[in-house]
């Protein structure tokens, strides 16, 4: 099997993998309602804390190594302050990208 051949097969499988874990979530929706509303509340949690964990090494360790005082955590401080004051997601993501890119500028 040639290299590009094996290289669309693995991303055939890898997509059809993730519709699989995506679509068992709808499947079995309807076993949802028998939960306790202590394990309901547990997986509205899930999306809150994926992102967490995905936004916060780019914030805290942007190079590899951590940066707590630098045009990151600064424009992440600012945005969450943004968040807790308007729960607007628009001006959340607004102010962060503004502050980010002002900070990098002039940390620079």
């Amino acid at each position: 099997m040639s290299p590009t051949a094996t290289v669309w097969l693995v991303i055939v499988i890898c997509g059809a993998l993730t519709f699989a874990i995506r679509a068992s979530f709808v499947l079995v929706a309807d076993r949802f309602e028998g939960l306790s509303s202590e394990t309901m509340e547990l997986l509205r949690m899930i999306p809150a804390a994926a992102i967490a964990a995905l936004v916060a090494p780019a914030v805290l360790r942007p190079g590899g190594e951590l940066v707590v005082f630098g045009p990151r955590p600064i424009a992440a401080a600012l945005a969450l302050a943004v968040a807790a004051w308007t729960r607007s997601i628009l001006w959340t993501i607004v102010v962060g990208l503004v502050a980010v890119t002002a900070l990098e500028w002039a940390f620079a």
